[in-house]
């Protein structure tokens, strides 16, 4: 994963992640793979960092990373 120990993120932000990461995490058929929630979860910190701050469009970008990552 990227490392993100520059970004710094307000109590509000790190909320709405939060629902981002749980709301596309939900939408995945079961098992999911940690791997998947890494490629999400890292999309979502990248796509707050630029300044999102809607929890569809963090949802949305993570899941077309997700489609477009390679598979393992």
């Amino acid at each position: 994963m990227k490392n993100f120990s520059d970004a710094e993120f307000s109590p509000e932000v790190i909320a709405l992640m939060t629902r981002a990461l749980e709301s596309s995490v939900a939408t995945l058929p079961d098992p999911v793979s940690t791997s998947h929630i890494n490629v999400i979860a890292e999309s979502i910190l990248r796509t707050a960092n630029d300044g999102e701050r809607e929890v569809t469009a963090l949802q949305r970008v993570a899941l077309l990373e997700l489609a477009l990552a390679p598979r393992d």
